[in-house]
Protein backbone atom coordinates (compact mmCIF):
# COMPACT_ATOMS: atom_id res chain seq x y z
CA UNK A 1 0.00 0.00 0.00
CA UNK A 2 1.35 3.22 -0.65
CA UNK A 3 1.93 5.74 2.15
CA UNK A 4 0.01 8.23 2.61
CA UNK A 5 3.21 10.68 3.82
CA UNK A 6 5.06 9.20 0.67
CA UNK A 7 1.86 10.07 -1.39
CA UNK A 8 1.40 13.26 -0.28
CA UNK A 9 4.95 14.27 -0.21
CA UNK A 10 4.99 13.60 -4.13
CA UNK A 11 1.80 16.16 -4.76
CA UNK A 12 3.01 19.46 -6.01
CA UNK A 13 -0.49 20.96 -5.76
CA UNK A 14 -0.14 21.41 -1.96
CA UNK A 15 0.03 24.65 -0.49
CA UNK A 16 2.94 25.52 2.01
CA UNK A 17 0.89 25.49 4.75
CA UNK A 18 -0.28 21.75 3.99
CA UNK A 19 3.25 20.47 3.22
CA UNK A 20 4.84 21.97 6.67
CA UNK A 21 1.90 19.86 8.71
CA UNK A 22 3.10 17.04 6.24
CA UNK A 23 6.71 17.46 6.57
CA UNK A 24 5.74 17.75 10.81
CA UNK A 25 4.12 14.57 10.11
CA UNK A 26 7.52 12.48 8.85
CA UNK A 27 9.75 14.18 11.00
CA UNK A 28 7.64 14.46 14.60
CA UNK A 29 4.42 12.19 14.31
CA UNK A 30 3.76 12.09 17.90
CA UNK A 31 3.11 16.05 18.22
CA UNK A 32 -1.07 16.35 18.49
CA UNK A 33 -2.77 19.31 16.58
CA UNK A 34 -2.64 21.78 18.82
CA UNK A 35 1.66 21.55 18.96
CA UNK A 36 1.69 21.73 15.24
CA UNK A 37 -0.33 24.60 14.59
CA UNK A 38 1.77 26.62 17.60
CA UNK A 39 4.78 25.39 15.84
CA UNK A 40 3.24 26.42 12.21
CA UNK A 41 2.35 30.08 13.73
CA UNK A 42 6.17 30.56 15.18
CA UNK A 43 6.97 30.13 11.58
CA UNK A 44 4.46 32.70 10.32
CA UNK A 45 1.77 30.69 9.63
CA UNK A 46 -2.01 30.92 10.76
CA UNK A 47 -3.92 27.54 11.17
CA UNK A 48 -6.33 26.41 13.84
CA UNK A 49 -6.05 23.11 15.45
CA UNK A 50 -9.23 21.75 13.99
CA UNK A 51 -7.25 22.74 10.80
CA UNK A 52 -4.55 20.90 11.47
CA UNK A 53 -6.76 18.06 11.94
CA UNK A 54 -8.61 18.39 8.98
CA UNK A 55 -5.73 18.46 6.69
CA UNK A 56 -4.74 15.02 8.91
CA UNK A 57 -7.95 13.68 7.97
CA UNK A 58 -7.39 14.66 4.00
CA UNK A 59 -4.16 12.45 4.08
CA UNK A 60 -5.19 9.70 6.39
CA UNK A 61 -3.60 10.22 9.50
CA UNK A 62 -5.48 11.70 11.81
CA UNK A 63 -4.18 9.70 14.80
CA UNK A 64 -0.48 9.54 16.24
CA UNK A 65 -1.11 5.64 15.06
CA UNK A 66 -1.56 6.35 11.61
CA UNK A 67 1.13 8.85 10.96
CA UNK A 68 3.78 6.31 12.66
CA UNK A 69 2.32 3.32 10.24
CA UNK A 70 2.45 6.09 7.25
CA UNK A 71 6.29 7.15 8.57
CA UNK A 72 7.26 3.17 8.65
CA UNK A 73 5.62 2.20 4.98
CA UNK A 74 7.66 4.98 3.78
CA UNK A 75 10.73 3.86 4.87
CA UNK A 76 12.87 1.39 3.46
CA UNK A 77 13.69 0.33 7.04
CA UNK A 78 10.04 -0.15 8.10
CA UNK A 79 9.14 -0.68 11.60
CA UNK A 80 13.14 -0.10 12.52
CA UNK A 81 13.07 3.56 11.78
CA UNK A 82 10.98 4.05 14.86
CA UNK A 83 12.13 4.96 18.54
CA UNK A 84 10.98 2.15 20.92
CA UNK A 85 8.95 4.79 22.20
CA UNK A 86 6.91 5.31 18.89
CA UNK A 87 6.89 1.38 18.35
CA UNK A 88 5.38 1.46 21.67
CA UNK A 89 3.07 4.02 20.76
CA UNK A 90 1.76 2.64 17.42
CA UNK A 91 1.30 -1.04 19.43
CA UNK A 92 -0.81 0.46 21.49
CA UNK A 93 -2.69 2.76 19.06
CA UNK A 94 -3.28 0.26 16.33
CA UNK A 95 -4.53 -2.31 19.12
CA UNK A 96 -6.51 0.29 19.96
CA UNK A 97 -8.41 1.01 16.82
CA UNK A 98 -8.88 -2.89 16.92
CA UNK A 99 -10.40 -3.00 20.21
CA UNK A 100 -12.85 -0.10 18.97
CA UNK A 101 -13.82 -1.86 15.38
CA UNK A 102 -13.96 -5.98 16.63
CA UNK A 103 -17.47 -5.42 18.87
CA UNK A 104 -18.97 -5.71 16.06
CA UNK A 105 -17.72 -8.50 14.00
CA UNK A 106 -19.56 -11.14 15.80
CA UNK A 107 -16.33 -12.57 17.45
CA UNK A 108 -17.73 -11.81 21.26
CA UNK A 109 -19.52 -9.73 23.57
CA UNK A 110 -19.63 -6.26 22.58
CA UNK A 111 -19.21 -4.94 26.18
CA UNK A 112 -16.09 -6.99 26.67
CA UNK A 113 -13.27 -5.86 24.35
CA UNK A 114 -11.06 -8.49 22.75
CA UNK A 115 -7.74 -9.19 24.41
CA UNK A 116 -4.47 -9.14 22.47
CA UNK A 117 -4.31 -12.81 22.05
CA UNK A 118 -7.99 -12.47 20.41
CA UNK A 119 -7.08 -9.82 18.14
CA UNK A 120 -4.07 -12.12 17.14
CA UNK A 121 -5.89 -15.12 16.30
CA UNK A 122 -8.55 -12.94 14.25
CA UNK A 123 -5.92 -11.38 11.89
CA UNK A 124 -4.35 -14.63 11.17
CA UNK A 125 -7.22 -15.96 10.55
CA UNK A 126 -7.92 -13.36 8.32
CA UNK A 127 -4.47 -13.94 6.14
CA UNK A 128 -5.01 -17.56 6.30
CA UNK A 129 -8.13 -17.40 4.57
CA UNK A 130 -7.22 -14.64 2.18
CA UNK A 131 -4.13 -16.16 1.26
CA UNK A 132 -3.22 -20.05 2.55
CA UNK A 133 -0.99 -21.42 5.37
CA UNK A 134 1.90 -21.12 3.48
CA UNK A 135 2.02 -17.82 2.08
CA UNK A 136 0.89 -16.43 5.69
CA UNK A 137 4.08 -15.62 8.13
CA UNK A 138 4.31 -14.56 11.64
CA UNK A 139 5.89 -11.18 10.37
CA UNK A 140 2.53 -10.81 8.04
CA UNK A 141 0.24 -11.51 11.09
CA UNK A 142 2.49 -8.87 13.01
CA UNK A 143 2.02 -6.09 10.58
CA UNK A 144 -1.50 -6.38 9.63
CA UNK A 145 -2.14 -5.96 13.65
CA UNK A 146 0.59 -3.33 14.31
CA UNK A 147 2.71 -5.54 16.49
CA UNK A 148 6.14 -6.40 16.67
CA UNK A 149 6.51 -10.30 15.40
CA UNK A 150 8.37 -10.89 19.14
CA UNK A 151 4.46 -9.98 20.35
CA UNK A 152 2.95 -12.56 18.40
CA UNK A 153 5.21 -15.19 19.63
CA UNK A 154 4.79 -14.45 23.39
CA UNK A 155 0.75 -15.67 22.73
CA UNK A 156 1.57 -18.29 20.29
CA UNK A 157 4.99 -20.42 20.19
CA UNK A 158 5.13 -20.73 16.03
CA UNK A 159 2.99 -20.49 13.05
CA UNK A 160 1.72 -23.92 13.53
CA UNK A 161 0.45 -23.19 16.97
CA UNK A 162 -1.67 -19.88 15.84
CA UNK A 163 -3.18 -22.06 13.37
CA UNK A 164 -3.93 -24.82 14.97
CA UNK A 165 -5.31 -22.14 17.27
CA UNK A 166 -7.55 -20.49 15.06
CA UNK A 167 -9.14 -23.88 13.92
CA UNK A 168 -9.89 -24.95 17.45
CA UNK A 169 -11.49 -21.71 18.14
CA UNK A 170 -13.18 -21.53 14.78
CA UNK A 171 -14.85 -25.21 15.62
CA UNK A 172 -16.01 -24.45 18.86
CA UNK A 173 -17.73 -20.79 18.10
CA UNK A 174 -19.87 -23.00 14.90
CA UNK A 175 -20.84 -25.92 17.16
CA UNK A 176 -21.75 -23.55 19.89
CA UNK A 177 -24.04 -21.56 17.48
CA UNK A 178 -25.79 -24.98 15.70
CA UNK A 179 -26.07 -26.68 19.40
CA UNK A 180 -27.75 -23.05 20.04
CA UNK A 181 -29.80 -23.04 16.90
CA UNK A 182 -31.43 -26.51 16.51
CA UNK A 183 -32.12 -26.71 20.41
CA UNK A 184 -35.70 -25.60 19.98
CA UNK A 185 -35.97 -28.13 17.12
CA UNK A 186 -37.38 -31.73 17.35
CA UNK A 187 -37.59 -33.00 13.51
CA UNK A 188 -34.51 -34.82 12.53
CA UNK A 189 -34.65 -33.43 9.43
CA UNK A 190 -35.05 -30.05 10.31
CA UNK A 191 -32.15 -30.40 13.17
CA UNK A 192 -30.05 -31.24 10.06
CA UNK A 193 -31.25 -28.95 7.86
CA UNK A 194 -30.50 -25.53 10.08
CA UNK A 195 -26.96 -27.28 11.29
CA UNK A 196 -26.38 -27.23 7.38
CA UNK A 197 -27.41 -23.54 6.94
CA UNK A 198 -25.58 -22.40 10.08
CA UNK A 199 -22.18 -24.25 8.38
CA UNK A 200 -22.70 -22.82 5.25
CA UNK A 201 -23.21 -19.41 6.38
CA UNK A 202 -20.23 -19.13 9.28
CA UNK A 203 -18.08 -20.84 6.18
CA UNK A 204 -19.23 -17.60 3.40
CA UNK A 205 -20.17 -14.96 5.46
CA UNK A 206 -18.99 -15.46 9.29
CA UNK A 207 -15.85 -13.99 10.68
CA UNK A 208 -12.51 -15.00 10.04
CA UNK A 209 -12.25 -17.57 12.64
CA UNK A 210 -15.32 -19.13 11.70
CA UNK A 211 -15.11 -18.87 7.89
CA UNK A 212 -11.56 -21.06 7.90
CA UNK A 213 -13.46 -23.83 9.80
CA UNK A 214 -14.74 -25.23 6.04
CA UNK A 215 -11.11 -25.42 4.56
CA UNK A 216 -9.78 -28.69 3.56
CA UNK A 217 -6.43 -28.91 5.82
CA UNK A 218 -5.18 -31.81 3.30
CA UNK A 219 -4.85 -28.73 0.63
CA UNK A 220 -2.32 -27.21 2.27
CA UNK A 221 -0.74 -30.64 2.41
CA UNK A 222 1.06 -30.72 6.09
CA UNK A 223 0.03 -34.41 7.11
CA UNK A 224 1.36 -33.47 10.52
CA UNK A 225 -0.19 -30.35 11.15
CA UNK A 226 -3.82 -32.51 9.82
CA UNK A 227 -3.00 -35.08 12.65
CA UNK A 228 -2.77 -31.95 15.27
CA UNK A 229 -6.23 -30.27 14.01
CA UNK A 230 -8.24 -33.64 13.60
CA UNK A 231 -9.26 -33.69 17.81
CA UNK A 232 -11.10 -30.34 17.31
CA UNK A 233 -12.25 -31.58 13.64
CA UNK A 234 -13.44 -34.90 15.23
CA UNK A 235 -15.51 -33.47 17.86
CA UNK A 236 -17.17 -30.90 15.33
CA UNK A 237 -18.06 -33.97 12.88
CA UNK A 238 -19.62 -35.81 16.12
CA UNK A 239 -22.09 -32.99 16.35
CA UNK A 240 -22.95 -33.85 12.62
CA UNK A 241 -22.57 -37.42 13.42
CA UNK A 242 -25.44 -37.35 15.81
CA UNK A 243 -27.55 -35.75 13.46
CA UNK A 244 -27.57 -38.28 10.74
CA UNK A 245 -27.93 -40.83 12.88
CA UNK A 246 -31.30 -39.76 14.27
CA UNK A 247 -32.54 -39.13 10.69
CA UNK A 248 -35.25 -41.83 9.67
CA UNK A 249 -33.59 -43.36 6.53
CA UNK A 250 -33.86 -45.98 4.17
CA UNK A 251 -32.53 -49.58 5.64
CA UNK A 252 -29.06 -50.22 4.29
CA UNK A 253 -28.14 -46.43 3.75
CA UNK A 254 -24.64 -46.22 5.10
CA UNK A 255 -24.95 -43.19 7.64
CA UNK A 256 -21.12 -42.91 7.45
CA UNK A 257 -21.23 -42.05 4.20
CA UNK A 258 -24.07 -40.05 3.93
CA UNK A 259 -22.16 -37.69 6.71
CA UNK A 260 -19.17 -37.61 4.64
CA UNK A 261 -21.20 -36.63 1.48
CA UNK A 262 -22.76 -33.74 3.26
CA UNK A 263 -19.85 -32.25 4.90
CA UNK A 264 -17.86 -32.50 1.86
CA UNK A 265 -20.19 -30.99 -0.59
CA UNK A 266 -20.61 -27.96 2.13
CA UNK A 267 -16.83 -27.70 2.69
CA UNK A 268 -16.47 -27.15 -0.88
CA UNK A 269 -19.00 -23.72 -1.16
CA UNK A 270 -16.39 -21.58 0.00
CA UNK A 271 -13.97 -22.33 -3.19
CA UNK A 272 -17.02 -21.62 -5.88
CA UNK A 273 -19.77 -19.79 -4.10
CA UNK A 274 -20.13 -16.07 -5.91
CA UNK A 275 -22.78 -13.92 -4.57
CA UNK A 276 -25.79 -12.78 -5.67
CA UNK A 277 -27.13 -15.79 -7.09
CA UNK A 278 -27.89 -18.53 -4.41
CA UNK A 279 -27.72 -17.18 -0.72
CA UNK A 280 -25.43 -19.81 1.90
CA UNK A 281 -28.70 -20.49 3.49
CA UNK A 282 -30.58 -21.70 0.05
CA UNK A 283 -27.47 -23.81 -0.54
CA UNK A 284 -27.69 -25.66 2.52
CA UNK A 285 -31.26 -26.23 1.73
CA UNK A 286 -30.97 -27.28 -1.40
CA UNK A 287 -28.44 -29.57 -0.78
CA UNK A 288 -30.19 -31.20 2.39
CA UNK A 289 -33.13 -31.32 0.09
CA UNK A 290 -31.25 -33.37 -2.50
CA UNK A 291 -29.97 -35.50 0.07
CA UNK A 292 -33.41 -36.45 1.33
CA UNK A 293 -35.62 -36.67 -1.54
CA UNK A 294 -33.05 -37.63 -4.47
CA UNK A 295 -32.82 -35.71 -7.74
CA UNK A 296 -34.60 -38.90 -9.69
CA UNK A 297 -37.73 -38.02 -11.83
CA UNK A 298 -41.04 -39.12 -10.57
Amino acid sequence: MTSALAAAHDDSHLSSTEEEILRLSREEPELGQAAVAERLRRAGLTISPSGVRYIWQKHGLETTAKRLQALVDATPEGLAALTDNQRELLERGTLSAHLATSAGDGSGDKDEPLDRRQIILNAAAELFSEQGYDRSSIRDIARKVGLLPGSVYHHFASKDELYLAVHREGFQRVMSTITTEIEALSDPWERLRRACEVHVAQMIEGPAVERITGHNLALIGNQELLAKIQPAREAYEQLFRDLVNALPVAAGTDRSLLRLFLLGGMNWVYLWYREGRRTPQQIADAMVDMVRRGVAQS
